[in-house]
């Protein structure tokens, strides 16, 4: 059976979705609003002497370079700013892969984003957290410390994971809204789609495993903003505004939230290329 919100066009799309859906002109307007509303968060913590939490992804990524340049050229400083990494690739042992490792998300923040900063505006090394498989208890621990976070940004996984949560249809709603930063199994079609995206299809090469910020931790965020702009967002996007709340699909769970949005592409709200 094919679910009719799949043939949706943008007029349809956009009529009347179970989130806040919005369509921008291309994948720089998206990455630039997202490096816009982390600028903007900031900023406003700053002139109210609070700290800024974020949940930050390494996909989508084209944010960083536009923040790194708003940081830089407004003299921006982040040391009351912390980044909540919210995944990482583990190896067979389950521990971090290497750094240097061309799928590392260690490795792509340091070289894309804290080493662009000017050293006097960018954070402490202590305030850049990725959750640590041996101590999955430090992020949940840390965001209350903190207060909780501000924005968690995000995509959306074909099978409508956020960070790497993985859909589990065997859960109830408040069974996979309970889940707490942890270690998993990567599903098959997560590990074939990053493949695709992300290394050049070497599918038997792919990390089986990762750590991940939990569901309960991106839903208690104040904000949630997520960014899609893939070919296969397309069904992804139509899905997350128009189908069933299930843990079959992560994201629909986070429909309820007070503040979430989802930013696309008019290259996402086209059926056809």
């Amino acid at each position: 059976m094919r679910h009719g919100y799949y043939s949706y066009d943008k007029e349809q799309l956009l009529a009347a979705p179970k989130m806040k859906l919005f369509c921008l002109e291309d994948n720089h307007a998206v990455f630039q609003q997202m490096a816009e509303q982390m600028v903007e968060e900031i900023q406003a913590n700053h002139a109210q002497g609070r700290r800024t939490v974020f949940i930050c992804p390494v996909g989508p990524v084209g944010q960083y370079p536009c923040f790194v340049d708003m940081v830089n050229e407004q003299g921006i400083s982040l040391k009351d700013v912390w980044f909540i990494n919210m995944d990482e690739y583990l190896d067979d042992d389950k521990k971090w892969i290497p750094v240097d490792h061309p799928l590392s998300f260690r490795g792509f923040m340091e070289r894309t984003v804290y080493s662009k900063i000017r050293p006097e505006l960018v954070m402490p090394k202590e305030q850049r957290i990725f959750p640590d498989p041996d101590h999955v208890e430090q992020i949940p621990e840390l965001i209350e410390k903190l207060g909780g976070v501000d924005i968690a940004f995000g995509g959306i996984g074909i099978n409508g994971h956020v960070a790497f949560n993985e859909a589990d249809a065997s859960l109830s709603a408040e069974e996979f809204l309970a889940q707490k930063t942890r270690v998993l199994a990567i599903s098959p079609e997560t590990r074939a789609a990053n493949a695709i995206g992300d290394f050049g299809g070497a599918l038997e090469d792919m990390p089986k495993y990762c750590v991940t910020v939990g569901i309960y931790e991106i839903a208690h965020a104040k904000k949630i903003r997520l960014g899609c702009f893939r070919n296969w967002h397309r069904a992804v996007v139509r899905r997350a505004g128009y189908g069933e709340t299930t843990a079959d699909f992560p994201v629909s769970l986070l429909r309820d939230h007070e503040d979430i949005t989802l930013t696309f592409t008019e290259y996402v709200a086209r059926l056809e290329d």
